[in-house]
């Protein structure tokens, strides 16, 4: 199946579209009450989790496991959209926030990256286990979260649809080193990097203090740039050999065709974080994957004209129709 996006005409480019969505949906979108439960994970720290109950008979129900976006948590925006349509079909959901991004510095002296497969792999696993028999589960990663959730899939291979039954990545920045230059240069870095800048440095200070010489503070809170913040910071908490290793071992680009379970790869071809020419033509992929790249949408944007209205709700409800259109999964309601 195919999905034809077409922007409000009053929002013509990629930063509009990415800007007016997110502004649209932190300040008009209804919130969910979501139940919140912390995990103790293998290595001694912790995640929180926040959880919505599926509608009916769970193994009737299908369980969706969402990974947010860099410096992103339950309250961004695409995840009440997410939440929403898996609330209007009867699914559940489970949102696990990547390490330090529930509102409270995680223990371990580690964060979180790109291509934290291993990670994406035990809470996957977890889910699966609490999963009542027959449940079905997907996945579905958003941004950084896309590409974390590819880089799994990719390295378990036909292992992963025993877990899973299909996989969709939103807006992922499927070629880290493109996508960080893009984010860092021109108008994208005064607009975006320096707001996930702030953050990240925020959270790299909490951190120095719990563990002080663990790496270069002074470097991470100079840093212009997300390549500079990542050289100094994510890079060598996470074992890589500076910046260029990370991006490159993180990225998930040139591994598409090692995806072996039906996979849905979204991505606008205006994305301000993601540059057009590093997206993946239907040669670069596997039979299992297919790609959607409207030639509008924005970086998770993807906002619709509804009467007198912005909406936030075609692109969920045209990503769980492609889900059930995978897995035959009977839609509620």
């Amino acid at each position: 199946m195919e999905w034809h996006y077409q922007a409000p005409w009053w929002l013509p480019n990629g930063h509009l579209q990415t800007i007016g969505s997110a502004l649209w949906g932190r300040h008009r979108q209804p919130r969910l009450a979501f139940h919140r439960a912390r995990w103790l994970t293998p290595d001694g720290d912790f995640i929180d989790v926040d959880s919505l109950p599926s509608d009916g008979h769970p193994a009737q129900r299908p369980l969706v496991i969402l990974f947010h976006g860099l410096e992103g948590s339950s309250a961004s925006h695409y995840a009440h959209c997410i939440a929403q349509e898996c609330q209007r079909r009867g699914w559940a959901l489970k949102l696990p926030h990547f390490r330090g991004c529930s509102g409270v510095i995680n223990w371990a002296p580690r964060a979180y990256h790109s291509g934290d497969a291993e990670e994406i792999g035990w809470i996957i696993q977890r889910c699966r286990e609490a999963a009542s028999p027959g449940q079905p589960v997907y996945a579905i990663g958003v941004s950084l979260g896309g590409n974390a959730l590819l880089r799994w899939a990719q390295d378990m291979g036909q292992q992963a649809q025993r877990e899973v039954a299909a996989i969709v990545a939103i807006s992922a920045p499927l070629d880290l080193m493109a996508a960080g230059r893009h984010i860092d240069s021109g108008v994208n870095r005064h607009l975006y990097a320096k707001m996930f800048l702030r953050t990240m440095k925020h959270k790299a200070r909490l951190k120095w203090q719990q563990y002080p010489g663990l790496f270069d503070l002074e470097l991470t809170q100079r840093a212009k740039t997300i390549e500079a913040f990542d050289d100094a910071f994510t890079a060598p908490l996470h074992g890589f050999n500076g910046v260029q290793d990370y991006w490159h071992r993180a990225s998930s680009r040139h591994r598409l065709r090692d995806l072996h379970l039906p996979t849905l790869i979204l991505n606008a071809q205006n994305d301000p974080f993601v540059p057009a020419p590093s997206l993946p033509g239907r040669a670069d992929v596997s039979s299992y994957v297919t790609l959607w790249q409207p030639r509008n949408g924005g970086h998770v944007g993807f906002a619709q004209q509804l009467q007198r209205r912005l909406s936030l709700t075609g692109m969920p409800r045209a990503i769980g129709d492609w889900l059930v259109s995978q897995a035959g999964v009977i839609q509620h309601g």
